[in-house]
């Protein structure tokens, strides 16, 4: 039950922020966004050190092999996992007119769902694989520092699907279709967790690998995308003062709920 309706806390951060759609009037504010796509950035490297990094090492030291190996190796794929992925991948990055990936007949707009929908497969597999943890046991994560976590990319996530459906409204998208995309760009997290929970029970032993996988991906969303959006142009110290509050709140949550 518990397990349940914490996979899907981050997909109503996601819709709710998604929503902000039917309030707002015109295109969001720029010192608002920076400060949105900062706070993300800083629950995210948050989230990959405490909820995921930590709890990799931890439990790699009773295996019988160097403690930073696994993290090490896990960290590395899931940069190298999701590099892979933006590759192969048709999008557009937030305030771009320059596609990525493949050669592509796609809209803009679907594009940038597309950027988004990638952004969101690691942080579904960060929370599974939390989840998946606690359910084992014997791991040192436990249900309340999962649901930190779970949490943590819920709040993340809010600012996210604000971000992602403004623009496509700014596009000339209809608003209840802008929220219908800012939602499905969501609906990979869950998805994402359930399948890294299934493997996890299979393969107990790759759990530290995972962990740090997962990790990885995260900070490959947070260097690659959110903070260079965050930094570009003018009003950047906003970014940055977004980036110090997400990261402090997200350390409270798994410190106070672990």
């Amino acid at each position: 039950m518990y397990t349940a309706i914490g996979l899907l806390i981050p997909f109503a951060g996601t819709s709710l922020g998604a929503a902000m759609v039917f309030l707002m009037r015109d295109k969001m504010n720029p010192r608002v966004e920076k400060l949105l796509l900062g706070f993300a950035s800083g629950v995210m490297i948050a989230a990959s050190v405490w909820s995921l990094l930590i709890p990799s090492i931890e439990m790699s030291e009773g295996t019988g092999i160097l403690p930073w190996l696994p993290p090490a190796i896990g960290f590395l794929l899931g940069i190298g996992f999701l590099l892979l992925l933006d590759t192969v991948t048709p999008h557009m990055h937030l305030n771009s007119d320059k596609p990525e990936g493949p050669r592509t007949h796609l809209k803009k707009t679907t594009m940038l769902v597309f950027a988004v929908t990638l952004h969101n497969i690691p942080e579904g597999m960060a929370v599974g694989v939390t989840f998946a943890g606690a359910m084992t046991g014997n791991t040192g994560i436990t249900l309340a520092g999962a649901l930190a976590l779970s949490i943590g990319i819920a709040i993340q996530n809010f600012p996210e699907g604000t971000i992602i459906s403004m623009p496509l409204k700014s596009e000339g998208m209809s608003k209840p279709k802008a929220f219908l995309l800012g939602v499905l760009s969501g609906i990979v997290e869950p998805i994402a967790a359930i399948i890294t929970i299934l493997l996890i029970n299979i393969i107990v032993p790759a759990l530290p690998y995972i962990l740090a996988f997962a990790a990885g991906a995260m900070m490959y969303v947070v260097v690659e995308e959110l903070i260079p959006e965050s930094q570009s142009g003018e009003h950047s110290s906003i970014g940055t003062i977004g980036v110090a509050i997400g990261f402090v709140i997200m350390m409270i949550l798994d410190v106070a709920l672990s």
